[in-house]
């Protein structure tokens, strides 16, 4: 049920779940009196155990530095087994990670990205230019009750909101924060959502595979970092042009015409000499 990992602090061991144990970090310590968690509490007790983190799927235990692992870590993998035999959750019900917000600017200067400690969406993102468009996410939909609210982008841990030109953010960040604080509910797609959102790879010709595994690898990552995404759209084998989804901060960004040449253009160019002459947003 549990693999043993070694980390790169000899101090620290880790006993990694095939399985999703909970949402954000729990770390315990010895100074602490935290009786939320059982488990923890019992590892804690351990008179050669410093710290205890529990985290996603896996539960870290640090060390004081007259014991070796290798002489514990085989009875700490049966104590850990044993408990999840015997109950089946690791928090006492009162347990509960507090929601918290960070606002984070973007390229865009009418976007705000709001970082949370929980996740809101898996495995996908949605944009939603108008409250009809929520209407399956009362939580999202609430958020254009904001007049100067524009757009809502959702990706994973965080929400890009597009505002207006004529209203200033510090202003209303502070607004937008707490709304998100307390009423933040993680969201679920519904059918119609998830077949907007996906392309199947098997009616894709294999330059387009590989243009979609390049902005995957090189382009994604730094457009997520900044509050927005990148969708591929198509691929014109005749004229070589690649056509994108910007989406999120992205979308209507000043700065978004130069990502597009001196960033993805440049980046699909090299990488795949001769097979593009231009990429367009739509």
């Amino acid at each position: 049920m549990f693999k043993i990992i070694n980390t790169k602090d000899s101090s620290v061991i880790k006993f990694e779940s095939q399985k999703i144990l909970t949402q954000g970090s729990f770390e315990f310590s010895k100074e602490k009196d935290d009786l939320s968690s059982p488990l923890a509490s019992q590892l804690v007790q351990l008179p050669f155990i410093t710290k205890v983190l529990i985290s996603a799927n896996f539960i870290a235990l640090q060390k004081v530095d007259i014991i070796d692992w290798v002489d514990v870590q085989e009875e700490l993998k049966i104590v850990i087994e044993d408990y999840f035999k015997q109950n089946n959750k690791l928090f006492n019900a009162i347990t509960e990670t507090p929601v918290e917000v960070y606002a984070e600017s973007t390229p865009n200067p009418d976007v705000m990205k709001f970082v949370t400690n929980k996740l809101i969406l898996k495995d996908t993102d949605l944009e939603f230019m108008n409250a009809l468009q929520a209407k399956n996410h009362p939580f999202i939909a609430s958020l254009f009750d904001f007049s100067f609210v524009k757009s809502v982008f959702v990706e994973q841990n965080y929400i890009s909101i597009t505002k207006d030109s004529q209203t200033d953010w510090q202003g209303i960040m502070h607004e937008i924060r707490n709304y998100i604080k307390f009423n933040l509910v993680p969201l679920t797609i519904v059918e119609t959502e998830e077949i907007a959102n996906t392309k199947n790879p098997e009616d894709l010709d294999d330059i387009s595979k590989e243009i979609i595994a390049i902005l995957d690898e090189y382009i994604k990552p730094a457009v997520m970092a900044d509050g927005g995404n990148i969708i591929f759209d198509s691929y014109d084998s005749d004229s070589h042009i690649v056509k994108v989804i910007l989406k999120g901060a992205c979308s209507g960004c000043p700065s978004s015409t130069v990502t597009l040449k001196n960033g993805i253009e440049n980046t699909l160019k090299s990488l795949l000499p001769g097979k593009i002459n231009s990429v367009v947003a739509l």
